[in-house]
C-alpha cells in the first residue's frame, strides 16, 4: 500500500519522518524524587529543541500506579507517528537487567531501526569520570568514612554483578576512606556493615556519609538508607557509634537527598551518550 495512493490517504498514513525520534526510559519514580526528570527535560528542550523527544518507563509498578507508558509502548507510538528511526536513552547507572529487557524490547519493533544508548557507566572510564564529580561531596579522611550506596540486583544470574563487585575495589583502591555496599545483592550491605563493624572503623572515622549512587535517590534514600526503621543504613550505622548524614539539595523550596541527577556534569554525561548515538544514526 502505497502512503499517497488512495487507501494509503484513506487510512490517513503517517509521512516517514527523516529524524530519529528521541526516546528517555528512565525506572520512574513515585515520590518526591520526581523533580530531576523535569531537569533533565529542561536540558533536551535546550540542546535537542530539533527532535521529537518522548518518555518510557521501566518500572511495571510505576507505570500502572501512575498510568505512564512503558518503552513498548512508547516505542509502538513512535512507529505509528511515522518515524523509522528511533534513540533510546536510557537513565540507568549500571547496565544491568533492565538494560538487557529494554535491548529486547527494542527488536519487537523491526520497522524502526532503534539505537539503544549507554548507560552511566557502561564504561570504566565513565566509572572514573563520574566518581570524579561525585568525590567533591565526599567526606575527607580526617573527617569521616564515606559509603557509595548502589542498588544492586537480587539475580545472581546478572552479569551486571560483575560491575558491581568491580566498582566496589576499584572505590576502595582509589580511596582510603571509601566503601560500596548495594541495597540488593553485592556487594552485599549487610558483609559490609559487619565488616565496618568488626575493622573497628567506628573508633577511627566517628562520621559516616551515605552517597546514594543511584539517579533517582527516592523512597530507596527514604527508606532503605536514611529511614528510621532498625533495618535502615542510618539505623544500623548509629547503632554502632556513627554520626550518619546524606548530601542533601534545596529544589522548590524542599530539602531532597542528592541522587546523581542533581550533578550538572552528569546530565551531561547522559546528553553526552545521546549526541553519540545521534551520530551513529546519520551513518547507520
Amino acid at each position: 500500500m502505497h502512503q499517497h495512493g488512495y487507501i494509503g490517504r484513506k487510512m490517513r498514513v503517517p509521512v516517514l519522518k527523516e529524524k530519529p525520534a528521541i526516546v528517555i526510559a528512565t525506572f520512574g519514580t513515585s515520590s518526591r524524587a520526581q523533580a530531576p526528570l523535569e531537569i533533565f527535560r529542561q536540558q533536551l528542550e535546550t540542546h535537542f529543541s530539533e527532535y521529537e523527544i518522548f518518555w518510557a518507563y521501566t518500572s511495571n509498578i510505576i507505570c500502572r500506579k501512575k498510568n505512564l507508558p512503558s518503552l513498548q509502548t512508547t516505542l509502538a507510538q513512535v512507529e505509528t507517528a511515522g518515524f523509522r528511526k528511533a534513540i533510546v536513552q536510557p537513565l540507568h547507572i549500571f547496565p544491568g537487567t533492565e538494560y538487557q529487557q529494554m535491548a529486547e524490547t527494542c527488536e519487537y519493533f523491526p520497522g524502526v531501526r532503534v539505537f539503544l544508548s549507554e548507560t552511566l557507566f557502561h564504561r570504566w572510564n565513565f566509572v572514573k569520570e563520574t566518581l570524579a564529580v561525585i568525590e567533591s561531596n565526599f567526606l575527607q579522611p580526617e573527617e569521616g568514612l564515606n559509603l557509595l550506596a548502589l542498588h544492586g540486583t537480587p539475580l545472581t544470574a546478572d552479569s551486571v554483578n560483575i560491575v558491581y563487585l568491580g566498582f566496589a575495589k576499584l572505590v576502595a583502591d582509589l580511596y582510603p576512606n571509601v566503601l560500596a555496599a548495594s541495597i540488593e545483592g553485592v556487594p552485599d550491605s549487610d558483609a559490609v556493615m559487619d565488616a565496618i563493624n568488626r575493622d573497628g572503623f567506628v573508633d577511627k572515622y566517628r562520621k559516616i556519609r551515605i552517597i546514594p549512587m543511584m539517579y533517582l535517590a527516592g523512597m530507596h534514600a527514604e527508606d532503605d538508607l536514611m529511614g528510621s526503621d532498625d533495618k535502615s543504613w542510618r539505623t544500623i550505622l548509629e547503632k554502632m557509634g556513627f554520626s550518619v548524614d546524606c548530601p542533601m539539595v534545596e529544589y522548590g523550596n524542599e530539602q531532597l537527598f542528592k541522587g546523581l541527577a542533581y550533578y550538572p556534569e552528569v546530565i551531561s554525561f547522559f546528553t553526552d551518550r545521546l549526541r553519540r548515538s545521534i551520530q551513529l544514526a546519520k551513518i547507520y
